[in-house]
């Protein structure tokens, strides 16, 4: 019998995470693909994922609106609870056998409840990692409503059972995202021009003597700093003097002071070495950030796949505090001078060789397996 998947697809940086187990999902004869985007990944000022997500040629079966304007934890919570709203209602008509959340956003948490509730069976994907912030309440809270816990990493899964959930169903099936960054070590070249391809702001830029990336984003514990902590990162990487590709913040808590900041930073100091982007293909943007110099901010990127590809990263603050990195990262402060240091440092180096940490390339067929085989329960034992 085939068994419908409910995939709920929130966010930029969550759709390139399911990508592939989505392909895996459809390709799989025991699985029905119910997928539904919802959040910032229908808008177009976070990027329009939901084009991207088309352009690759998936059905979307549902579309939720639940942006709260404002990126305030107040309105975060309030889009939680809109979110929650609205998807039980999708998920009671579509009626799928499992549904499966995604990360630690805020709405992965609605997606979660919404599932529960309804004695729908509940897979998660990358629980067991620590990050800090809010980020990682709502990881540890969706694997206590989780029923099936699809890791990255060998060590999340040992934190997941300490969390007192049934060894049996915790699997280490490595992180989708890694099946892209796999891809892109077979086609490695930068086949296209990101101006041309993307528009985005800013001057027209040289990249044939090396460039940077970067990607930072509002820390939702932190959130009154954004605007000073994205100066901070701006003026350093200007102070460098290397053309930047810049990407825009997630919709969080924060978000209008990462924003405000850079658009005073553009008025003020008027640099000709940046270009800012709303968004990028998943793969477009991995074979980007693979022909660059390196990655800066504090996304996840930089220590999930850039540390499978080797590329230097350098991570500023606390927002991926925990999580397991590999040897490509430094960590550095919210201090322009730090930050312009440790860029220097890490585009002068060597590159590091690729490290496997979170999967070897093959996520999204593990995960189709296991959705299409594992007993799907709502009742659950804990092995305290």
């Amino acid at each position: 019998m085939t068994r419908k998947v409910c995939v709920v697809v929130t966010a930029r940086p969550s759709y390139s995470r399911v990508r592939s187990a989505l392909e895996a999902i459809v390709d799989h004869p025991g699985l029905e693909l119910q997928l539904v985007v919802a959040s910032s990944a229908l808008l177009d000022r976070y990027g329009s994922a939901v084009s991207q997500i088309e352009a690759d040629g998936f059905h979307i079966d549902a579309r939720v609106f639940t942006v709260v304007e404002g990126e305030t934890p107040t309105t975060m919570a309030k889009s939680t609870g809109l979110g929650l709203l609205e998807l039980a209602t999708v998920l009671d008509g579509l009626e799928p056998d499992v549904v499966l959340s995604i990360a630690d956003r805020h709405e992965t948490i609605a997606t979660a409840v919404a599932a529960a509730y309804q004695n729908i069976p509940l897979a998660h994907l990358q629980g067991g990692e620590i990050t800090g912030s809010i980020d990682e309440k709502v990881r540890h809270a969706v694997t206590k409503l989780a029923d099936l816990h699809l890791v990255s990493t060998e060590l999340a899964a040992e934190r997941v059972i300490r969390m007192g959930e049934d060894p049996a169903t915790v699997h280490v099936t490595g992180c989708p995202s890694i099946d892209l960054a796999a891809g892109i070590l077979d086609q490695p070249a930068l086949d296209f021009d990101p101006l041309e391809r993307y528009g985005g702001v800013g001057d027209r830029l040289d990249l044939s003597d090396g460039y940077l990336v970067v990607m930072q984003h509002p820390v939702t514990t932190e959130y009154g700093q954004a605007r000073h902590d994205v100066l901070e990162t701006l003026h350093a990487v200007s102070d460098v003097g290397l053309p930047a590709l810049w990407f825009w913040p997630n919709p969080d808590a924060g978000t209008d002071g990462t924003s405000n900041g850079i658009r005073s930073f553009r008025e003020q100091e008027h640099p000709h070495r940046l270009h800012f982007f709303k968004n990028m293909a998943p793969t477009d943007f991995l074979r980007l950030a693979y022909n660059s110099l390196g990655i800066v901010g504090n996304s996840s990127v930089a220590i999930r796949e850039c540390s499978y590809l080797g590329i230097p990263a350098v991570n500023i603050g606390t927002r991926q505090h925990g999580r397991e990195r590999g040897a490509n990262v430094v960590d550095v402060g919210y201090d322009r001078v730090a930050i312009a240091g440790a860029i220097r440092e890490r585009t002068g180096s060597a590159r590091t060789p690729g490290d496997p940490l979170y999967g070897d390339g093959k996520a999204g067929v593990r995960i189709a397996d296991l959705l299409a085989e594992v007993p799907l329960r709502t009742e659950k034992r804990l092995t305290y």
